[in-house]
Parts: C-alpha cells; structure tokens; sequence
C-alpha cells in the first residue's frame, strides 16, 4: 500500500480549505486539518512535532479587507504565520515545501494594470500590509524552509460568505431582488474559481519550485457592470444598479489582473473555469 504524503493544512474549515481538502484527496495526498491555535506556540510545536508533515500549506488569516479588528488582523495574519514557521523551523526534517498564502493586495500601483511576482510591493489596506508583513518575516526562516508565497488575485465560489463582492451580487439575484447597491462601477478584476486555485495549489506542490513569491492568477480582467450582465442573463431578468457612496474606495485601482508567465512555467496549469461558468454554478442550487 503506497503511503499519502501529509499535508497540513491551516484554516481548513474556511472558504478555501474545504475545497482544497477534497482536491487533496483527488490528488492522492493525506491532509490534516491543524487543530492549533496558531497564537499559541507552544500548542503549534506539540501538534507540528506529532503530525510531521511532508508539506504543509498555510491559508488560515482574517481575509476580509474591510475588517476593522485591525489589531487581530495583525495578530492573526503575521504572529500567527511567524508562529507556524517557528513550529515548522523545530522539526529535524523539514517539509518538502511550505506555501503561504498571500495576497495580490500586497500590490498597488495607480499606473499599473497587470502586476508580476517582480513588481515592487505597495499595499494600500492593513490587510496588504499583513501579507507583507508575513512575506518579509517568512523571508528570513528561506534558510531553513522551502517557502513558497502565493499570491491569488481575487477568487470565488460556492458557499463563498455573502460579505464579499461576487456572492454578495449571487446572493442578490438569489433573493430575486430588483436593485443592487455597489461601489465603484467603473473598474476590472480577476474573479478566479476557487476551483482553479486548489487545482494550482495541488500543482505547486507536485512541481519542482521550492522559493519564492508566485501569483495565483488568470490574467484575465472582468469588469464589474459584466459581472451583471452576465447575472442578469444567467438569472433571466434585469437588475437595476445603484451607487453607493459609502461602498466607494478613494484609492480604488481602475483596473488590476495577475501575469501568469511564472505560474505558467511553474506548473503548466490551464485554468479550467470562465467567469460566466462560475458565477452559473454559484446560482443553480
């Protein structure tokens, strides 16, 4: 009987870690679901000792950019990463690969549109700034373990909590509402499948890289208003859109997508989901 390389997973109850658990598994891997509480070091060191992971990817944080628990944003975000690290660094054999999730909000540029893993960082919230936080401290355990950082640009799903963008227009249709209040209309993102994103996570374990920062991305751009044309097709009636001056952002970039050249080299991965197949798939129940 072959043995399944474990895999530690830390936020696996959250949006993404459920799905990539099953994506684990498909892929012929053990995942094990940290029950540590990443503040607690000396809890991290018992549970990291016992388990002795081949590989371990770290996604548990406070995600959502507009939380305003800053201190706990920290907390959870840096010391709680350092923390890991720490119990990782103590083993006396080391993971074969250790991925840290990040995020495309540690870039931010109003002049630039398509951001690489060489571009300069300039994170515009506290959230970008607790990614960067955690990438530059990650930087200094390089000695001691191969850490991948993963920057996803903006991802979504089933089952993706309504307090962000896309389930939260879902969501509207759902209840079969006649208006949606936004914030900046005038602007383009990535909106990747959660889908793509464990596949690409699954991906970088089975390749060769083992350093460094690369953008988990499609390169593709959506406009908003298309997101609800697209729903307005999807849901068979039109959705009337207003503004909202309390959901704008001042420091709004018009237009922001990932290049793929690195992951693509990386992995070879093509990315499997449209936009308009996703957002089908979070409406049909």
């Amino acid at each position: 009987m072959k043995i399944r390389s474990k895999v530690l997973i830390t936020g696996s109850n959250g949006f993404t870690g459920r799905y990539l658990t099953k994506y684990l598994i498909g892929s012929g891997y053990q995942p094990i679901a940290l029950k540590s509480n990443l503040i607690d070091l000396h809890e991290l060191l018992l549970e990291v000792q016992k388990v002795q992971p081949d590989y371990v990817i770290h996604l548990a944080a406070i995600s959502f950019p507009d939380t305003k628990d800053i201190e706990s944003l920290y907390k959870v975000n840096v010391i709680g990463s350092v923390n890991l690290l720490d119990a990782l660094a103590s083993l006396t054999v080391a993971p074969k690969k250790v991925i840290l999730a990040s995020s495309s909000q540690v870039y931010s540029d109003l002049e630039t549109i398509q951001f690489s893993e060489s571009f300069c960082p300039k994170p515009q919230n506290h959230y970008g700034c607790s990614k960067l936080s955690m990438e530059n401290l990650a930087a200094t355990y390089a000695s001691k373990l191969p850490i991948i950082v993963a920057r996803p640009f903006n991802y979504t799903g089933k089952e993706h909590e309504e307090k962000f963008l896309i389930p939260k227009i879902v969501a509207t249709y759902l209840r079969r509402d006649r208006e949606i209040y936004l914030g900046n209309l005038d602007i383009a993102r990535e909106f990747n499948d959660v889908r793509d994103v464990c596949q690409i996570y699954c991906s970088l374990l089975a390749s060769k890289y083992d350093g460094g920062a690369v953008n988990i991305c499609s390169g593709r751009q959506v406009k908003l208003l298309d997101i609800i044309n697209m729903m307005d097709y999807i849901a068979g009636y039109k959705m009337e859109v207003m503004v909202n001056p309390q959901f704008e952002r001042s420091n709004d970039i018009k237009c922001i997508c990932g290049d793929t050249a690195k992951l693509t080299s990386i992995t070879h991965y093509n990315i499997q989901y449209s936009i308009g197949e996703t957002l089908k798939w979070m409406y049909d129940k």
